[in-house]
């Protein structure tokens, strides 16, 4: 068993639950935790035999790329995403929106989101 992070994933995209969100689109940080059966990857040496960094991101981009209302939408079709992934055991994605459009002061605005199979 072993934890697979990929933290700062940084993506552009129209969240939001304001209209001008829709039009003007923000940042947001995506960190991805898989815990994931890495028995064979660690004995083959092979990438087919592991949880591909490259496609996990491929995926939050992916995901990333369908507008909702709310943060937790997306984050939510990220670990569905990433719990058909073959070796993949249980999913945490944290899904941070940079700089909202509020007035307030805040040091950050995100949700978490788990998974398990």
């Amino acid at each position: 068993m072993g934890l697979i992070t990929v933290e700062g994933i940084k993506i552009y995209a129209y969240h939001g639950h304001l209209p001008e969100e829709a039009v003007l689109g923000g940042h947001f940080l995506v960190n991805v935790y898989i815990n994931a059966n890495t028995d064979l990857v660690e004995e083959s040496d092979r990438l087919e035999d592991a949880v591909d960094y490259v496609q996990i991101i491929e995926i939050v981009k992916k995901k990333m790329n369908i507008r909702s209302q709310m943060i937790e939408q997306p984050a939510r079709r990220i670990v569905d995403a990433l719990l058909v992934l073959k070796h993949v055991q249980d999913v945490k994605v944290e899904l941070e929106k940079i700089l909202p459009p509020i007035d307030a002061c805040f040091n950050k605005i995100s949700v978490t989101i788990d998974g398990k199979n």
